[in-house]
């Protein structure tokens, strides 16, 4: 396979095609992450995702590759009571985000847009994630010692709050990591 473009800043994001053993280079513009209000969830996740593909398929950086040269992006949101959840704001955020998710059943959902060329392929998909009744001091503990703002819902399964704190998953792991891959690398396949 050629090399990608991911459209992405998210460590994890790129640990994950690192996994799936893809070739690819980075690509990241300043991106509008606002979305219409009347959007579904799983259709507000594949918005941003395309708003991050156009800002590295327009950008001065694209130009230097091969035209067509596929560009993957993704965004990540967290669902609870039918109420989109962001990354927090700051701690106090982060720390009222862990309390309403705690004993919970949320689910987090990732749109990916996938580009080459003007052929485009685009799709979220969702996991169900249920956490374990949280304690003030487990919450504090994590929100101090991993610094969980650029993360949706304010955690990442893979850090500590997921080893103790999920009591249960429905779905794809690494679409809560952020980025469904064994669904993007079947995708690349046929785009």
């Amino acid at each position: 396979m050629e090399k990608v473009i991911l459209a992405s800043q998210s460590p994890r994001r790129k640990q994950l095609l690192e996994w799936a053993a893809i070739d690819f280079d980075i690509i990241v513009k300043p991106t509008d992450e606002s979305y219409p209000a009347d959007l579904p969830p799983d259709e507000v996740a594949i918005h941003i995702a395309k708003q991050k593909n156009i800002a590295a398929r327009t950008s001065d950086e694209y130009k230097k590759y091969t035209p067509g040269t596929v560009i993957i992006a993704a965004d990540t949101i967290v669902v609870c009571d039918n109420i989109i959840i962001g990354k927090p704001k700051d701690r106090d955020d982060a720390l009222r985000i862990l309390e309403t998710l705690s004993g919970k059943k949320h689910l987090v959902i990732t749109g990916v847009v996938i580009t080459s060329g003007d052929k485009e392929t685009s799709f979220a998909d969702t996991t169900e994630v249920w956490f374990h009744p949280l304690t003030k001091v487990q919450i504090e503990f994590y929100i101090d010692n991993y610094k969980p703002y650029d993360k949706a819902g304010a955690y990442a399964i893979q850090e500590w709050i997921g080893v103790v704190g999920i009591e249960r998953i429905n779905g794809d792991f690494y679409t809560v990591m952020g980025l469904p891959v064994s669904r993007v690398v079947r995708e690349l396949g046929v785009i």
